[in-house]
This record gives structure tokens, sequence and C-alpha cells, in this order.
């Protein structure tokens, strides 16, 4: 009778932890998704208001050329980036060797001294 009652403890113990575990996971969940509905937009709106800023589209924005950037600059930055990039890869052989190493003996690793009773 006695074990009856231990392991119920048990186990009403553990549906207490599942229970809270579910709680603070899923209501941190709500609470993240109704702070990306509703709070972001609210932080950019006073962001917005308290910068008063005007926000500029792509097509108002000026696009200024550098007359000293030439065709032949280009292709030496795009060369220099492709040796770069094709340089970082090792090229190995496939072949793998294993070889065995024999262990020695150790009295610390040894669990036969674990085992004997020495009182």
């Amino acid at each position: 009778m006695k074990y009856l009652l231990i392991n119920t403890d048990i186990i009403s113990e553990g549906y207490v932890i599942l229970i809270t575990g579910l709680l603070i996971v899923f209501s941190a969940l709500v609470t993240l998704a109704l702070f990306f509905k509703y709070g972001l937009p609210v932080m950019l709106y006073v962001y917005k208001v308290i910068t008063k800023r005007k926000d500029k589209k792509i097509s108002e924005i000026k696009r200024t050329a550098d007359k000293d950037f030439t065709g032949e600059i280009a292709a030496a930055i795009g060369t220099t980036v492709h040796l770069y990039l094709s340089d970082q890869h090792d090229h190995e052989s496939a072949i793998l060797t294993i070889k065995q190493v024999k262990k020695s003996y150790s009295p610390w690793s040894s669990k036969i001294y674990g085992v004997q009773n020495r009182l």
C-alpha cells in the first residue's frame, strides 16, 4: 500500500511539471506573436514620429556615377573576387587511412578495482 502512494506522488508531480512547462512555452509563444503583430508596428510608428523623417522612395534617391570607375577596374575587381573565392577550398584526396593505436594498460581505467570490496 505504501508503494502505491509513493508512485502516485511521482506521477502527479510529473503532471504538474508537464503542465507548468507547457503553459510557460505556449504563453511565451502567444506573447511573441502578439508583440510581432501589434508591438512592432506601434514601435515603428513612434520611431517615425520621433525622428520626423519622411520616407524616401527608391525613385527619389539621386544616383551619382564615378567617372574614374572604368570597365577595366570592374574586371580586375571581379577577377580578384573570383580567385579569392575559388582559393578558399582545399583540394584533398578522398583516401582515408585508419591506423590502429595500441593503448597501454592503465590502472586508472581498469574497472576491476571498483568491483572488489576491500573492507
